[in-house]
């Protein structure tokens, strides 16, 4: 995404800056006089009969000496000397035609002799550059071109044969597609001689955004590139994005994929070093919970602008550039943490110690040119086969990413320092540029995995639709969200902002109306399978319909189910009530007429909302509507005075301060509420920034040290109480309110009777504007730190490993915090936005300060934002809606009680009316281990499975019930998943 700095005027070095700065920094300065200077480098360059390098440099052609060994003429030379086990001192003359300039001690040096592996690849920007149609299409043809020069370079040595990585994925597959079965077959053996190697990820993900359910399907392909072409998938490629989810972990190595070659771009917005990254060793390993691992390479912008390391050393360019620059980076690898001193970039650079790096072999890096989305060149391998007849060391490889991990694996792999956890992104925050797309597709995650249990236990096999929802949501998920100018809207180039940003927010629309049809599409399979044949009801008192209430969580729980009664089922005049067929205790509802009048364009009848106690988990229980004694209540409006209360939680809103006051907990008699935080509960938080929009990689050029660029800080205000509700159901209210930032600003309050859960809803009207922005929706809890939450396949919490380097400053979350103390657990949940700030808000400009005094029990959710420069896009605007919930409870387990609140917003019951007579409960799968869930049920090769997501610390032993199964005992690992009756069992 990001492969080009500023241009000089705005303060970053271009290229021949940053190499000027290598060069320097890799010489010392050995004669000055007569206006002139002379340095030199001692350089692990070797040649074939035993002599290494000495690299001199002056300022005036001279002839430089180094007496009694070589000699030579001009400004950069290259001296030989027989190879040094041990320091030897020379004397080096500089000598002009009036004799000898100056001369001095030069103390040779023992060098490494390194292998150095070119691996050659395109970073895939699906945008960015390009419109994404654009952009695909290019690296087709790239394709093309791997295939004509990987054939033409067959007869090179081995050493200097072009070879192609394919990044991601996606593009290797839609040209097998499109490609004539020659051409294909070509491709194919040349991947199964590990010419061209294809990776396993398809887009550079930005993986905090992904289910764990997705980053599996994403992988699927691996096993058809090995059935159908007969190559294996064995190395996998993150680029660009700096961090990556646990769970990444597990996912891969369920694929077989055992190596990832990581490429971290700061761009001027991560601080690693600051938080322990110095101390991330390369390669490492790469441990999650479950014990799986991943040998991992990284290189990041301090080696070298990241995935644009051999290009910076000229690998790209020729010959003579890489024999003047590749020997003096691998000297400055060798002998300082970074190879290139702080401020090259342009920004504030690694300030902090770093071990120089200790192996002689050396993964590199390098495309075709210096962009984004380059295509392939023969000038790396070309440099390859010259520099192998030139030098017997360093020695090139043109390699497959795989090679280098091989090499690694054979040689050091026991020596390699663990690491385990969580690798969190430091670009995260830019999920909030695009909230109101990103919290469809969040919502799509969640009714994707409800539609394929339905649609599985209806008999039906949606594997293939359920598939192409999840690439779509996944397409959002990938990490370029806009032009490299995504101010502008052009037709072409990374000034097509405009048309980029349209596609991207679409692809999550639709993957969210496809999640929508396929849930209502389940549904309706899911009611057809219930009801009777003849469609007649069967219920011995005469019921007019019936309602299978479908909980897809994990355990039986108490919630609102919220269905609809077609007026052609039952006609709205009737007066209906809700029997549970389970008691035949009549359940108590509200109705909500759809008035034709007013919505002629929808269907008639009445959405029927009711509590149903203790619905089991991946089953249903029946509530049959029978004709009532009269109609449904209608709402009662109680007083305006900012209270609600059901029998767990009593809820005081303050009118005058705009944010909930109290919510006490009346089981435990504890109130929730830190009464002395900075911020209100639920309070509306919006921060204006003293940067300017429109600039290009902005920052790159800024730092925060303290509050100074926090140009302002509003709260909502004139907050009215427009709606209270009492319904035999529960109590609402409805509070709007006045803010910067927006048109206005709703919330709404909900309790349920029976139901011990808060729910809270948080609609705006955001106003489009290009300034620098944030919103956050402050939590203040009364209790200690957090101390468990949500991961993409994991469970983080202050005591729990992360590899060094991860961002501190926010937490990209799935769903859920919890709070536990001996007495009271209390958990937090959300359903649109996933960034949090905990116990602060901190500048988003590195190093990212705080700006208010640490609270441990405060949650800031940072709703939206729009403070990137490149990439994301510069505003947002329109209606947005952001979900939460909060339960306690005491005695229970974080993490289970965080599941349980999460449950309440991501697995709604689901209402399917039918019209026949199924027994009155059903469960169709179970878990006997409170910390194991069933995220849901499906397909594999046809066969019916369940799947299985551990939340434990620890490997757990939990046994699965399905009815006309024996029970099947699975061992799950630690934070592991499983699939009872499929492959990952």
């Amino acid at each position: 995404m990001t492969s080009r700095l500023l241009q000089r005027s705005l303060g970053s070095p271009d290229y021949d800056g940053i190499r000027q700065a290598l060069r320097n920094d890799t010489s010392t300065p050995v004669i000055s006089a007569r206006g002139l200077e002379v340095r030199v480098a001692v350089l692990p360059l070797f040649t074939h009969d035993g002599r290494q390098a000495v690299r001199v440099s002056s300022t005036q052609p001279l002839t430089h000496v180094l007496v009694g060994v070589d000699s030579a003429s001009g400004t950069d030379v290259t001296l030989l000397v027989p190879e040094v086990d041990a320091p030897r001192t020379l004397t080096l003359e500089c000598r002009d035609d009036a004799g000898v300039v100056g001369s001095a001690q030069v103390t040779v040096t023992p060098q490494r002799k390194w292998s150095v592996f070119v691996v050659h690849h395109s970073h895939l920007d699906i945008g960015y550059t390009d419109p994404q149609g654009t952009v695909l299409r290019h690296h087709l043809d790239y394709l093309d071109a791997a295939v004509r020069l990987a054939e033409e370079t067959a007869s090179w040595p081995d050493d200097a044969k072009f070879r192609w990585t394919v990044e991601s994925s996606m593009p290797a597959l839609k040209w097998l597609d499109a490609r004539p079965a020659g051409q294909v077959e070509s491709f194919a053996a040349l991947a199964r001689a590990g010419v061209i190697e294809v990776t396993a990820l398809p887009f550079q993900l930005h993986t905090e955004a992904c289910s764990t359910e997705e980053l599996y399907r994403q992988l699927r392909f691996t096993a058809q590139l090995q059935d159908r072409y007969g190559f294996a998938t064995r190395s996998a490629m993150h680029t660009d994005v700096p961090g990556a989810v646990v769970g990444l972990v597990d996912a891969l190595n369920a694929s077989g994929v055992r190596y990832l070659a990581a490429a971290h771009n700061w761009a001027g917005r991560s601080v690693p070093y600051l938080h322990g990254g110095d101390k991330l060793t390369r390669p490492f390993r790469w441990r999650a919970p479950s014990g799986n691992e991943l040998l991992v390479w990284f290189t990041d912008t301090p080696h070298g602008m990241a995935y644009m390391e051999g290009n910076t050393v000229g690998l790209t360019d020729s010959y003579e550039l890489a024999d003047d620059l590749l020997p003096r980076y691998l000297s400055a690898l060798a002998t300082r943490g970074y190879p290139y001193g702080p401020g090259t970039f342009g920004w504030q650079g690694p300030d902090a110690p770093r071990e120089p790096y200790e192996l002689d072999v050396l993964h590199l890096r390098v495309q075709g040119a210096h962009a984004d989305n380059a295509g392939p060149s023969i000038v790396p391998a070309s440099i390859a086969r010259r520099w192998n007849e030139t030098w017997a060391w360093p020695r090139l490889r043109s390699a497959v990413n795989s090679d280098f991990f091989e090499h690694v694996e054979e040689r050091y792999h026991d020596r390699l320092a663990v690491h385990e956890g969580d690798w969190t992104d430091w670009w995260a925050d830019g999920l909030g540029s695009g909230a109101r797309p990103l919290g469809y597709v969040r919502r799509a995650q969640s009714a994707l995995r409800v539609a394929e249990t339905l649609h599985t236990i209806a008999g039906a096999d949606a594997t293939d639709q359920i598939d192409e929802a999840y690439d779509k949501v996944a397409l959002f998920n990938e990490h370029t969200w806009g032009a490299a100018n995504p101010w502008e809207d052009a037709e072409e180039a990374g000034d097509s902002g405009g048309l980029q940003w349209t596609r991207k927010s679409s692809g999550a629309y639709q993957a969210q109306d496809d999640a929508s049809d396929l849930l209502h599409a389940a549904t309706r399979r899911f009611a057809a399978a219930l009801s009777s044949p003849d469609g007649e009801g069967a219920d011995p008192e005469g019921a007019l319909a019936a309602f299978a209430v479908f909980n897809p969580g994990t355990r039986a729980r108490t919630d609102v189910v919220r269905a609809f009664l077609p007026r052609d089922v039952v006609a709205v005049d009737v007066p209906i009530a809700l029997v549970d067929a389970r008691t035949g205790e009549t359940v108590p509802h509200h109705e909500e007429y759809v008035d034709p009048d007013d919505w002629p364009t929808r269907p008639i009848g009445r959405h029927v909302h009711a509590v149903v106690p203790d619905v089991p988990g991946f089953g249903y229980a029946r509530l049959d509507v029978v004709r009532g004694p009269g109609q449904a209540p209608e709402p009662v409006e109680p007083d305006l005075d900012g209270v609600i209360e059901n029998e767990f939680y009593r809820v005081a809103y303050d009118v005058r301060e705009g944010y909930i006051s109290s919510i006490f907990d009346k089981s435990a008699g504890r109130e929730l509420v830190n009464g002395d935080a900075a911020a209100g509960f639920g309070q509306y938080v919006y921060d204006r920034y003293a940067t300017a929009p429109h600039f290009n990689h902005l920052s790159g050029h800024v730092g925060a040290h303290d509050r100074t660029l926090l140009g302002d800080r509003a709260i909502a205000r004139n907050a009215t109480v427009v709606r209270a509700l009492r319904t035999a159901v529960g109590e609402k209210l409805v509070v709007e309110l006045q803010g910067k930032g927006v048109d206005w600003l709703r919330t709404t309050i909900e309790l349920h009777r029976g139901v011990p859960r808060l729910d809270l809803t948080y609609q705006l009207a955001k106003q489009g504007t290009p300034a620098k922005e944030a919103v956050f929706l402050a939590f203040p809890f009364a209790t200690g730190p957090a101390t468990a939450w949500e991961l993409t396949g994991g469970v983080g919490g202050p005591g729990v490993p992360r590899v060094p380097g991860s961002a501190e400053y926010m937490l990209p979350i799935r769903h859920w915090i919890a709070f536990e103390d001996p007495e009271l657990t209390v958990a937090w949940a959300t359903l649109e936005a996933p960034l949090v700030q905990l116990g602060t808000i901190h500048m988003p400009y590195a190093p990212f300060p705080p700006t208010l005094d640490q609270e441990d029990g405060t949650v800031y959710s940072w709703a939206l934002n729009n403070i990137w420069d490149t990439n994301f896009p510069a505003q947002q605007q329109g209606e947005t809606t952001f979900r939460y919930a909060v339960t306690s409870a005491a005695g229970v387990k974080g993490s289970r009680l965080g599941a349980a609140a999460a449950s309440g917003l991501t697995e709604p019951f689901v209402g399917a009316l039918i019209t026949g007579g199924p027994g009155a409960t059903e469960t169709y799968a179970s878990v006997d281990h409170p910390d194991v869930l069933i995220t849901s049920i499906g397909r594999v090769d046809g066969e019916q499975v369940v799947r299985l997501q551990s939340l434990a610390a620890e490997p757990v032993t939990a046994t699965v019930t399905v009815p006309g199964r024996d029970p099947v005992e699975v061992r799950l690992p630690a934070c592991g998943v499983a699939v009872v009756g499929g492959k990952r069992a």
